[in-house]
């Protein structure tokens, strides 16, 4: 079984862009493409879907909280069932496009604020679940592992992926160092580092020198918007492949 490597993609809005989306497809294997929540636009859903497709890299639905102005990094107050409402919502204005395109959504990851929050609040993980389930039960999560996403999951019978970073620091909770904290996001050496780790010992350095943490992931996120993103996920890439490891989707 190979190791997916994923990254954020289609997450401008308008006339204003972020990332090198077109460089990433061609390194990635599966794309968490925005959904207009927290980023992305009708226009930038169907391109980045139709270029994924083209590609041959798997589609994923990348939800958010409602926050254009914070993208989606600012804790929201939303009821459950709001939640649950506004994640169905996102899949299906991405699975259109995706469909549109030859192909559909494979697979959700919550995306920022709500990643965090719905992995420590097992009533939001619900929400996203059932939001999932009501859509497709086909459909993967994407999360951080031994949370309430995935307990979620498992409890409604739906396939769970875990997820490590490359580009972020650990804590010994095993969470990610806050965005406000020096340090947090890594630099390309130190990420490539950290990707090998994950990939063959299923572990983690711990920010600050503080040992070592368990991850075990089934996919590895290079965010979109890190800086050097682009070098980062090709030197991941070609370091895996070159030790064995094959690079594949999850779904």
């Amino acid at each position: 079984m190979g190791l997916d490597l994923n990254s954020d993609l289609g997450e401008g809005f308008g006339a204003w862009s972020m990332g090198e989306d077109a460089a990433m497809l061609d390194i990635v294997t599966s794309a968490n493409i925005a959904c207009g929540f927290h980023a992305g636009d009708p226009s930038i859903m169907r391109r980045t879907t139709a270029a994924a497709v083209e590609k041959g890299v798997r589609i994923g639905a990348h939800i958010g909280y409602r926050d254009l102005a914070g993208f989606g990094r600012r804790a929201l107050a939303v009821a459950p069932a709001d939640l649950r409402d506004e994640t169905l919502y996102q899949i299906g204005a991405l699975d259109a496009f995706a469909r549109a395109a030859g192909d559909r959504v494979r697979y959700v990851k919550p995306h920022g604020a709500l990643y965090h929050a719905a992995a420590a609040d097992s009533t939001l993980a619900d929400a996203v679940v059932s939001a999932v389930r009501d859509y497709d039960p086909a459909l993967v999560l994407l999360g951080p592992a031994g949370t309430h996403l995935e307990k979620a999951a498992v409890a409604a019978g739906t396939q769970f992926a875990s997820e490590g970073f490359a580009d972020r620091a650990y804590t010994a909770q095993g969470g990610l160092v806050s965005r406000d904290t020096p340090g947090a996001v890594l630099n390309t050496d130190m990420a490539l580092a950290q990707a090998v780790s994950l990939a063959e010992t299923g572990t983690a350095r711990v920010a600050g020198g503080g040992g070592s943490i368990a991850v075990s992931p089934d996919s590895i996120c290079v965010h979109g918007d890190t800086p050097a993103a682009v070098e980062m996920a090709q030197r991941i890439r070609a370091t895996l492949e070159d030790a064995g490891i094959a690079v594949a989707s999850f779904t």
